[in-house]
Order: structure tokens, then C-alpha cells, then sequence
């Protein structure tokens, strides 16, 4: 299908008023469905969906059409759509006394609630009826688990300009639209682009300043406040899908778009990636992630998961459907992928977050460059989480032991003490603190820590709390002060505490 082929856009309002009509929404859905259709259909399982909509409702013949893909009858669908002028701008074609879907249009909820829709090729979407597979060159696929993770973890503070490079279906230039004045979004696929035009349009957005071409290429020098990028980032031996493979060798394209990052950012802006990168006999990962960090940024990148490259193969053989291929076209194809990451001394791939802060302080030397392994379950969204960690990160670079002392702190929200030993101890063998929000961390504290922490609630300054328990301990006030700032550090840097300044 070429891109001249795609839905007109013009008309989306009224599809768009008779899609929320029908209450082909996320809740909708979820209200027709029942739980375990609606999960079964994210696994690509239609059957319970199809039982689900034998009725004749137009909320069923929106999901036959749209969601499982199935054709319907020509009067039940002009009973749930303006018929007409889908057929005429592309929407749906007829057959006969049939009519069936030309895109994939997907129901999804916004951050507050919106109803928006994600427009993507037949089969692409994912947790749709075709579910990931078999897929061709140049498809556009829709909203999936990897879209949703970037667009939980990006800051969302108002700002005048934000950029989606790679933009797909056009999922976080709709989020980016909900906060930025000016919206542009990049693809080297033009069919992407024309999916993104459609999913802000049927979603009732803004419409984003979309433009053709490779990385940065297509804005040139222009910087703003906002980039995200989920970019095609599997590490393959060439490029033969384009909605994944980058084309470029190893891990280059994510390290080259987080390098040249750092030029497109304004002053305090931020930027976004999913990423991919080699763990290479030889070398510290986190070596290789910290040579890619512009020097005039803070950075902040999460290893959530981590593959040998057995694992990694076989799991992006089946996404493209080569495993249901000819067992030695299957066998040729792995046999590359093992090629590629020998010559490379590739012995795993690992996934994760990378976010960079354009900073003042990172481009006079002293940034702050935060790279760690954290592959446990996480709250999402995570934007605010990671505002936060940025601002925990100036506090204490501009905070000295001794003003640290002298400032005030409170026990972050909802951090739960855990203590560990055995039954009938005295005195526990360690005490944890635990976070139940955000990232969900969990520390070891020492009688001390977990003393100090107890009682911050902003009153008194960190030094005169710890004179009160040098003093209920027996310890020595000034050896305790010395030894004590760096445990605190620790907990303002991963948010169990946070400074309020003088009392």
C-alpha cells in the first residue's frame, strides 16, 4: 500500500464522533469485552473477542472491523459509521454487501483520560488480530508495550517546543501535543508519517510539523525543549524492516542519536530514549553508555533487561514471523545474527532508558551521569520520578557535608521500613527501606540510617538529629556527623528523603 492509498484525513471529526458514539473507546472496550477477552486479545487471541461481538450493536461492529478485522455487513456498518464518506476517503473499502477495514484504528486512553486512536497498517498493531509477525518492509505498526514505557517515563512540564524523531504511528507526538506549543515529528518512512497525520487527526489533536528523513537530518540545527525517541533500535544484521532495524552497525544508531542529542537541546530541556546496547568481552557496559552521554549533559540511563544473544535472536526472528518460515531459511537467518555479534565480541544485548538534561553545570565539568541496572517491576507513569531525580542531583552537587547537615529533610511518601532477622531475635540482622511508588526501591539501612529517617519530618537540621541519637546510642557526636553524610546522600539520591530547606 503506498502512501497515496492511505485515509484522507480531512473528515476524521465526524469518524471521530461516531467512533465515540459507539463508546469505541478503551473503557468501552473493556466494558464489551469483559477482563479476559480484552487481555486475551493483547496476546493476538481473537476468539474470545469474536464470541464477545456476535451481537449486532454498533460498538460490535466497530471492534469486528477495526480491532479483529473481520468484514461486516454493509448495513451494520452504515449503522455505526458515515459510511460514505469512509469508503470515499479510505477508511473502509467495499466489497459487495460487505465492507472491511483499511487500517488498523485502535481505542487508547490518554494520561487524564482522553480518547484517542492509533492509526497503523492492518495486522500491526500490536495486540491486534494479526498480532507481530510477518511483517514487510515499510509497515507502521501501532501502540505497543515499548511506545508505552517511553511515554510514561518522559517529563511532561509545559514547553514550546518537543520533537518526536521517529515517530511511527505518531503516539508520542500525540503525547508531546498535549503540552508543547509547537509539535515536530520525523520518520525516514513517509507512510509513518502519514499514519501520525491520521492518529492526531482521529484523536483530535493538533496537527505536528511533520517532516521526511534520517535522525537529526530533517531539523537541521533547530533545537527544543523536548526529545523522545523510541528509534528502531535492534541490534541485526542489516536492515530489513525499517520499523526496527536501525541499519546502522552494533549499537551505533542509539549511541549516535544520544551523542548529537546534546546540540538539539535547549538550556534545562530534556531528552528521551529506548535504547539497545552491546555488552562487548572486554568492557564495562556502563563505560560504553557513559562515552555516549554528551559532555554538556546530565544523564540518567535504567538497564532494565539484559539477553544473551541467543535470547535476543530468537526473540526478534519471531517478531518478524521467521521462525514460521522454511526451517533453513530460519536456520540461515539465526546463523547471521550469531555472526554479526561474534565479529562485534557481542556476548549480550541489554534494554533500557536512556534520559539527558541539557545542563549548565555538566558543560562548565561537573555533571551528573547516573547509570544503573534496575530490572524490578516499576510504577509507571514515571515522569514526574524523573524530574525528581534531576533535582536530587542539582541539590546535592551544590550541597557540601556541612550543608548538608544543616539542612532540614522529610521522609518521602509511602517508604514503608521492613526489618529482617530471625524470629525471636532482640534486635533485627538489617533494616530495608522500601518505596511503594515510582521505581520502587528498596536500601539497607544501619541502626543510624533507619533512626534518622524515622524521625525527619522537616523540624529539626540533620545535624542536631544526629547529636540525639549519638547521644541515645552512646556514640560519639562528631565521629557519627563525619561518617553519616554519605549514607544521607544516598538516600536523598534515591529518594527517601527529600530536602526542605531550613525550618
Amino acid at each position: 500500500m503506498s502512501t497515496t492509498s492511505l485515509p484522507a484525513p480531512d473528515r476524521s471529526p465526524r469518524l471521530r464522533e461516531a467512533l465515540l458514539a459507539a463508546a469505541f473507546t478503551a473503557d468501552g472496550l473493556l466494558d464489551l469485552l469483559g477482563a479476559p477477552a480484552y487481555a486475551a486479545l493483547a496476546r493476538s487471541e481473537t476468539v474470545p473477542a469474536l464470541r464477545a461481538t456476535r451481537g449486532d450493536s454498533p460498538l460490535d461492529t466497530l471492534v469486528r472491523l477495526f480491532l479483529l478485522q473481520r468484514p461486516v455487513p454493509y448495513e451494520r456498518a452504515r449503522a455505526a459509521l458515515p459510511l460514505d464518506e469512509c469508503v470515499e476517503d479510505g477508511w473502509v473499502i467495499r466489497a459487495g454487501e460487505e465492507v472491511r477495514a483499511a487500517v488498523d484504528v485502535r481505542p487508547y486512553s490518554g494520561p487524564e483520560g482522553q480518547d484517542w486512536f492509533i492509526v497503523s497498517d492492518l495486522g500491526c498493531a500490536v495486540g491486534g488480530a494479526g498480532g507481530i509477525g510477518s511483517h514487510e518492509e515499510g509497515v507502521v505498526l501501532g501502540v505497543g508495550g515499548a511506545s508505552s514505557t517511553l511515554a510514561g517515563i518522559t517529563v511532561r512540564t509545559p514547553v514550546a517546543s518537543a520533537l518526536d524523531l521517529g515517530t511511527g504511528s505518531g503516539i508520542q507526538a500525540l503525547h508531546a501535543a498535549q503540552h508543547a506549543i509547537r509539535v515536530t515529528a520525523t520518520d525516514l518512512n513517509p507512510r509513518a508519517l502519514a499514519f501520525a497525520r491520521l492518529t492526531l487527526a482521529l484523536s483530535g489533536a493538533a496537527p505536528a510539523d511533520l517532516r521526511e528523513g534520517s535522525l537529526f537530518e530533517p531539523v537541521g540545527t533547530e533545537t527544543y525543549d523536548l526529545i523522545v525517541s523510541n528509534p528502531p533500535f535492534v541490534i541485526s544484521p542489516g536492515a530489513r524492516l525499517t520499523y526496527r532495524d536501525g541499519g546502522m552497525g552494533g549499537d551505533d544508531l542509539c549511541r549516535t542519536l544520544v551523542q548529537q542529542a546534546g546540540d538539539r537541546l535547549n538550556e534545562g530541556g530534556y531528552a528521551h530514549f529506548l535504547a539497545n546496547w552491546q555488552h562487548v568481552e572486554g568492557e564495562e557496559w556502563q563505560d560504553r553508555l557513559r562515552s555516549w552521554v554528551p559532555r554538556d549533559c546530565d544523564a540518567w540511563v535504567v538497564q532494565r533487561e539484559v539477553q544473551d544473544i541467543t535470547q535476543y535472536a530468537e526473540l526478534w526472528l519471531r517478531d518478524s514471523g521467521d521462525h514460521r518460515t522454511d526451517p533453513a531459511e530460519y536456520a540461515a537467518r539465526y546463523d547471521a545474527w550469531l555472526d554479526e555479534f561474534e565479529a562485534r565480541k557481542t556476548k549480550g544485548v541489554g534494554f533500557g532508558w536512556i534520559t539527558l538534561r541539557k545542563s549548565a553545570a555538566a558543560a562548565d565539568g561537573n555533571p551528573s551521569v547516573v547509570i544503573e541496572e534496575w530490572p524490578h517491576p516499576v510504577e509507571q507513569p514515571l515522569g514526574a520520578v524523573v524530574k525528581d531525580h534531576f533535582a536530587r542531583q542539582d541539590y546535592l552537587r551544590t550541597h557540601d557535608d556541612a550543608a548538608l547537615l544543616a539542612d532540614h529533610f522529610t521522609l518521602a511518601p509511602e517508604v514503608m521500613q521492613e526489618q529482617v532477622g530471625l524470629p525471636g531475635a532482640e534486635d533485627p540482622e538489617h533494616v530495608v527501606l522500601r518505596q511503594n511508588r515510582g521505581m520502587r526501591r528498596a536500601t539497607k539501612v544501619d541502626a543510624v540510617g533507619a533512626g534518622f529517617a524515622g524521625v525527619c519530618d522537616g523540624t529539626l537540621p540533620a545535624g542536631r538529629i544526629l547529636d540525639a541519637i549519638a547521644q541515645l546510642m552512646n556514640e560519639d557526636p562528631v565521629l557519627l556527623r563525619d561518617r553519616t553524610p554519605q549514607a544521607i546522600r544516598l538516600l536523598v539520591e534515591e529518594g527517601f528523603l527529600e530536602p526542605v530547606g531550613e525550618a
